[in-house]
């Protein structure tokens, strides 16, 4: 027998896959077992890196405060986290002390040793952590570990990792932890950073205790930390929490209540823009464009499972329709009516709303439909996570025959479109089925998985598994867009339903004479409007192409008395459909200047003497580009040609 230590002399091995299963180096391996090493760069490793970091964060908050209560700390993208339940909340004083003693606990480099326990000892070792024990009782449940931390999940053992001084092995901290982990805390390196802290309910529960919530990050490397913090100070330039204050798009009153956004003329009008464009396109692309509802009675929804599978997720029900008489008696019963958390099961019904031929499909059903869906308050985020939403919604009914090329045609769709927004980096994530959370049999997954990834492979995009991340009905091909700073986006989906049809009873004649069931393919190529807004506003840092911003040009005089010259130009300007307006502040003109160039209007057209004579304006472009003595007739030009190929504010033509 041996052990990764003895197999692997790579440095940049910090664990191993034995038979398909992550374990630590120190794990003895058989001439029979298959492993693999797992470097510190990789997804697993990196995992492993930041679940010891968080470790080791947890060991310094119980240094400097005995008392505090652990929760748990899993890995998260780009760093690590981890719950305390303590009497303050932390300060970023506090955070920078912690920082202190995790160096010395990382330059101790004490050895990560795992132990297996049995439950009675795990609860007499852990007796003064409550958080701690109740996950002990949730062994083998369905959310035991589902924060990659705390037991072995299916109930087999319970683990305890001890972080050991490598001098004296003496044990100087504890936890209760599935593991893997690093050989030693050393290995953890320099490349790491407290970021922030917050309030979070323990297991995401409103009813359960407020902990406090310590965020990290933990890289490779010194420089790859550097490059992540670089990332995170362009992101928060970019917010579009903090765009849309600044540009004045949107915002969220209190008097409507979270998660619900108002849109002001500047936003409205970019909303405007994205959804014309979408509508345009999709009736060259053969939809036919439908309209529903906001609310529907609750056996809707239970034809469709939503209410098995979603209730959750959707707004409570409202009783309706009950009528009583003069003494209170119940003459005729109400009935649940639900606000609407998806579309589909609307375009089901206008599906079945007459007979079909096999001559109609596909059929492409599309609509922009509000959805109200109840999120948790702490996990709204501005326009990203919302209670309100308009989706971008279109489903399509096919044959058996047709199924992989409307596929085929579905993703050609997504990809241009995507571009013509300025989105064209793009890779695939194949969802499949979750045994646990799925109606249909296996052959249909099979079958309906195996298409999928067959289109996503042909497609020449990189295909990443998502296993069981489909949906209760179907498998699901998503497109994840990375941004101007390398941040990767889900945008749109393609997922195929074979439940769905069958629930509603769906039927076309085929060319043979007999009823078949259609198959149904479920398409959102924007996700949500509010969200692929707030992606795009961040995208462009608010510095929107020509054929989206918000005001396309502002003419600029340099005295009062050239306003009328500019009137006439912008005129015509407005003549053509261009959002376009004159500044007759009181403002002196450097300021106009600096005012329309901090609000991202793409063209300033300056007008003096010189310019009304020679009937002609000065360009000044958004990233200070100044053209002097372009001919009226020129400049209109160029405006509108910008606008019609949806290019971004180009000076190209300037020089």
């Amino acid at each position: 027998m041996a052990d990764g230590f003895s197999l692997f002399t790579d440095r940049s091995v910090v664990a191993m896959r034995v038979n398909g299963e992550l374990r630590d180096l120190a794990w003895e391996v058989t001439d029979t077992d298959t492993v693999e090493p797992v470097t510190i760069d990789s997804a697993d490793g990196l995992n492993i890196l930041r679940h010891s970091a968080a470790h080791v964060l947890a060991q310094a908050v119980q240094r400097v405060n005995p008392e505090a209560k652990l929760g748990i700390g899993p890995p998260i993208t780009d760093g690590f986290y981890y719950d305390f339940d303590t009497d303050e909340p932390f300060t970023p004083e506090d955070l920078k002390a912690l920082e202190k003693e995790m160096q010395k606990i990382v330059k101790q480099g004490q050895r990560f040793v795992r132990r297996v326990v049995g439950d009675d000892e795990a609860t007499a070792e852990l007796a003064s952590e409550p958080y701690k024990l109740e996950l002990i009782g949730l062994k083998g449940g369905a959310d035991a570990g589902s924060d990659n931390e705390s037991v072995e999940v299916g109930g087999a053992e319970l683990t305890i990792y001890d972080n050991v001084d490598p001098k004296s092995g003496e044990v100087m901290w504890s936890d209760l932890c599935r593991g893997p982990h690093l050989p030693n805390t050393k290995m953890i390196g320099n490349g790491w950073a407290l970021m922030r802290s917050s309030g979070a309910y323990w297991r995401g529960s409103e009813a359960n205790p407020m902990l406090q919530r310590v965020y990290g990050t933990a890289w490779p490397t010194k420089d790859e930390l550097r490059a992540h913090q670089t990332r995170l100070e362009e992101a928060a330039k970019r917010d579009h929490r903090k765009l849309g204050v600044e540009l004045d798009l949107f915002s969220f009153p209190d008097e409507i209540g979270s998660g619900l956004a108002v849109f002001h003329p500047r936003g409205g009008i970019i909303r405007h823009e994205i959804e014309s464009f979408m509508s345009s396109e999709l009736v060259k692309n053969g939809y036919e464009v439908v309209n529903s509802p906001h609310i529907t009675k609750g056996t809707l929804f239970e034809t469709s499972q939503h209410l098995n599978w979603y209730k959750d997720g959707m707004f409570p029900a409202m009783h309706l329709d009950e009528v009583k008489d003069a003494e209170g008696n119940v003459t005729k019963q109400g009935q649940d009516y639900y606000l609407k958390p998806m579309n589909c099961p609307f375009h089901n019904l206008i599906f079945r709303a007459r007979a079909r031929s096999y001559r109609e499909l596909p059929l492409r059903l599309a609509e922009f439909g509000t959805v109200y869906r109840y999120e948790k308050s702490g996990t709204l985020s501005g326009l990203t996570r919302v209670r309100g939403l308009t989706q971008d919604d279109a489903h399509i009914y096919v044959t058996d025959e047709q199924v992989k090329d409307e596929l085929k045609r579905q993703l050609e769709f997504v990809f241009a479109t995507l571009r013509a927004y300025g989105l064209d980096d793009f890779y695939l994530e194949l969802s499949t089925r979750d045994p646990e959370k799925s109606v249909g049999t296996e052959q249909q997954w099979a079958d309906a998985e195996q298409t999928l990834r067959e289109v996503g492979e042909e497609s020449g995009l990189e295909l990443v598994a998502d296993p069981g991340g489909a949906a209760f009905y179907g498998p699901k091909i998503s497109v994840q867009a990375r941004d101007a700073i390398g941040r990767t986006w889900q945008l749109s989906t393609v997922q195929l339903d074979f439940n769905q049809p069958e629930l509603f009873e769906l039927e076309y004649a085929a060319a043979d004479g007999t009823r078949k069931q259609p198959i149904m393919i479920h398409r959102a190529l924007l996700g949500s409007i509010e969200r692929f807004f707030a992606i795009l506003l961040e995208h462009y840092a608010g510095a929107f192409p020509v054929w989206l911003a918000p005001e396309q040009v502002v003419g600029i005089p340099v005295a009062a008395e050239y306003g009328d010259y500019l009137e006439e130009i912008f005129s015509r300007l407005r003549a053509e459909g261009v959002r376009a307006h004159v500044d007759h502040s009181d403002d002196r003109m450097p300021k106009k200047i600096r005012t329309h160039t901090k609000m991202k209007v793409p063209f300033q057209l300056i007008a003096g003497e010189e310019d009304r004579a020679a009937g002609a304006v000065s360009f000044r472009f958004r990233d200070g580009t100044q053209l002097n003595g372009v001919p009226v007739d020129e400049a209109i030009a160029r405006i509108t040609a910008a606008i019609k190929s949806h290019e971004q504010v180009s000076t190209a033509w300037a020089e």
